[in-house]
């Protein structure tokens, strides 16, 4: 793998991509005064040494009709479980996301719904897996941040 520094075109290149992954290399390089191709080579250096892996879309799963969010961490009859557990909470949708933890829970995951009796009928799936104990759920009633950019600013700014 190829160690480089990153420099400021670099940081707004990654700046404008986070915005918006599928804005063209054309583009970037129109606003920042540098050949395509500059772009094209650079966004490759930065896939090749692993700081892009990729590229997403965002959804607003609530203009789907999942506005209802909740938090379920999962407690488990044994550790030696939290694979197969996760096997199984894989399995289910509308979990998407879920973190293997230390501390009071073992694992902890997002589930997105259509309203509070979806969630329980999760929830309940979630329970329902061999291995799991019990969980506990926290309702999101707001997410209030969900920044992509302030640490990637703030590691930029440290270095």
């Amino acid at each position: 793998m190829a160690k480089f520094k990153l420099d400021n075109v670099d940081h707004q290149i990654l700046d404008m991509l986070i915005d918006n992954s599928r804005t063209p290399f054309t583009d970037i390089a129109k606003k920042l005064n540098v050949s395509a191709g500059t772009i094209h080579v650079r966004v490759k250096k930065l896939e090749d040494a692993g700081i892009v892996t990729g590229s997403s879309l965002s959804i607003d799963y609530k203009k789907l009709g999942y506005s209802f969010i909740a938090y379920v961490g999962v407690f488990l009859q044994k550790t030696s479980q939290t694979k197969f557990v996760l096997e199984r909470i894989n399995s289910i949708p509308n979990v998407t996301v879920a973190h293997i933890t230390t501390g009071k829970f073992n694992i902890f995951c997002k589930i997105r719904a259509k309203n509070t009796t979806h969630a329980k009928d999760i929830i309940y799936e979630i329970d329902d897996i061999e291995g799991v104990l019990r969980t506990e759920t926290m309702i999101s009633l707001e997410e209030s941040i969900n920044d992509k950019k302030r640490l990637m600013h703030s590691i930029f700014d440290k270095k």
